[in-house]
């Protein structure tokens, strides 16, 4: 965290020489506000760990710590998802892909209910097919191993 803070430091000094903050609306403003947020965002998450790092099991390593609370389970198996989202897309194309990513990302986030994940899936699919489709004239990867066998209404 003490080097987010020093990063977002660097960020705010680096975003104040873009303009020196001549006036409210100067090209650099927008920069220097995000970077001071997260400056004072980064003191406070210091501020945290270093409240909870006075609480942590002695009989934990700093390897367990990091673990448990940088990289827990399911968050290393939902970066896993969108990795495998990201190969499957190209092959199977994005309706495919995206319903199953959907359906194990829920599984993954804790969802027990099949029925209502299959259903949920489907109709957010639905809906983002729609949306592309119509209002944003997008074509969505067909896939190259299902492209050939896809009906053109969905392509």
């Amino acid at each position: 965290m003490a080097l987010m803070v020093a990063f977002s430091a660097f960020m705010l000094w680096t975003s104040f020489h873009i303009s020196k903050f001549d006036s409210i609306s100067s090209p650099g403003v927008f920069p220097m506000l995000c970077a001071a947020l997260m400056v004072v965002t980064g003191l406070l998450s210091v501020r945290q760990a270093w409240k909870a790092s006075s609480s942590a099991q002695a009989s934990q390593s700093v390897f367990q710590q990091f673990v448990i609370q940088l990289a827990p389970l399911k968050l290393v198996l939902f970066t896993a998802l969108i990795v495998a989202y990201m190969l499957a897309l190209e092959v199977t194309g994005f309706l495919v892909s995206s319903y199953v990513f959907l359906l194990l990302s829920m599984q993954v986030l804790g969802s027990k209910k099949m029925v209502v994940n299959l259903l949920v899936s489907a109709l957010v699919l639905i809906c983002i097919f729609i949306v592309f489709r119509t209002a944003f004239s997008v074509i969505l990867p067909a896939g190259s191993f299902l492209g050939p066998f896809t009906p053109e209404w969905l392509k």
